[in-house]
């Protein structure tokens, strides 16, 4: 086996501790997610959930492979946000930030976690009230949960990307919905949050990507975003924004003292996963920070907003294309829905949501050996990571 084919299978799906990585990280995330949600109360401070979040995973990610021979990198590999009713994403307010969740806020959570790069992200959407969802709300979430329920089945081998970005466009239409523009979805690979390959939330002229193919034992993040209003968001506020990504591609001789000091601090914490400006000093990371970002050493993700009025639902998904379908590892239950919309009369839609996630098991039932042998090894890896015996 050449090199370079024996390198890429160390660092794919087709190597079960890799899969092992990728799913303890997603149940971290899973956990954290869920911890968030239950303290999502009424005047409920934003940067509060926002630290609980990041700090849950913080300890629990550092449990795993404690005991490994070579140090392995884990944590958060995306800050928690909390942005709410028309705010669409990246809300992850500084420590001085008194922003409170009220009673009928639509809250969206967006987080990450990974472990030796091997990376999960989620995104969810709940309502802060009692009883089903309804009306324009209960369209909103339908729309984005019915859109990642038909990407999950479309997002498999053989597949373009362009089949996806047209299939829920069409969804978020029958809800009476649009889809964000400007959000895309990506392809992941170790220490890579936003690989190559690529999935358009909204196809036109301006926005036209290449055409990609979805291949067995690649990893992706879906990410669905819709809207009650025209779905082109805006940057209001750039103080709004606090969560970078430094741009390894990218090379300038910083003039400022303060860039130099904060862009070194990045570079030994930070050096590829995103981060909150909560992590540095803040003091010293705004005077420093803007001649970062004005060179492109930084990549921002801006806070953005649709009209006041609207309401924006999230819902993101890690998943791995294995040999026998797709895999959802991330993932939350969604509140209870009435919605007024509905696909009763989008046969299409339909189609796409009876096709199988994963592929048929033999008519017997029976695994094979093989199968057995892999989940076997899946465990005891887990059990390992964990510091716990192996089972023989």
């Amino acid at each position: 086996m050449p090199d370079e084919e024996r390198e890429k299978k160390e660092f794919d799906l087709t190597n079960p501790k890799v899969v092992t990585k990728y799913k303890c990280a997603a149940e971290i995330l899973n956990k954290a997610l869920q911890l968030v949600v239950s303290e999502c109360k009424p005047k409920a401070k934003i940067v509060d959930l926002c630290e609980k979040g990041d700090a849950f995973i913080k300890e629990q990610t550092g449990n795993m492979y404690k005991n490994a021979k070579k140090k392995i990198e884990r944590g958060v590999a995306f800050p928690t946000c909390i942005s709410v009713n028309n705010t669409v994403c990246h809300f992850s307010p500084l420590f001085s930030d008194e922003t409170v969740l009220e009673e009928g806020d639509m809250v969206k959570i967006d987080m990450g976690s990974h472990i030796d790069g091997f990376i999960a992200v989620v995104a969810h959407t709940h309502v802060l009230q009692g009883g089903p969802i309804t009306g324009r709300a209960a369209d909103v979430v339908a729309a984005a949960n019915t859109a990642a329920e038909v990407a999950l089945r479309l997002v498999r081998p053989g597949r373009k990307n362009s089949d996806l970005t047209e299939a829920i466009q069409k969804v978020a239409a029958a809800y009476d919905c649009k889809i964000v523009e400007g959000v895309l979805s990506h392809q992941m690979k170790q220490f890579v949050i936003d690989g190559n390959k690529v999935v358009l939330s909204v196809s036109n002229p301006d926005t036209r990507d290449d055409d990609a193919e979805f291949e067995e034992n690649e990893v992706y993040w879906v990410d669905i975003v819709t809207s009650t209003g025209e779905g082109k968001p805006e940057l209001l506020d750039e103080k709004q924004t606090t969560i970078y990504k430094r741009a390894v591609d990218k090379s300038y001789d910083l003039k400022m003292k303060a860039s130099r000091f904060i862009f070194s601090k990045i570079s030994q914490k930070f050096p590829i996963m995103p981060f909150t400006v909560r992590d540095l000093e803040e003091k010293r990371a705004r005077l420093g920070l803007v001649e970062c970002v004005n060179h492109e050493l930084l990549q921002p993700y801006p806070v953005l907003h649709e009209k006041p009025g609207d309401l924006v639902a999230h819902i993101k998904f890690t998943v791995l294309l294995m040999p026998n379908g797709s895999d959802r590892i991330t993932s939350h239950a969604l509140q209870e829905l009435t919605p007024a919309k509905t696909i009763d009369n989008e046969p299409e839609i339909k189609t796409w949501l009876a096709l199988p996630v994963k592929t048929k098991k033999k008519k017997n039932g029976k695994k094979s050996k093989n199968q057995m042998v892999l989940e076997k090894l899946l465990l005891n890896l887990k059990l390992y990571a964990q510091g716990e015996p192996m089972k023989g």
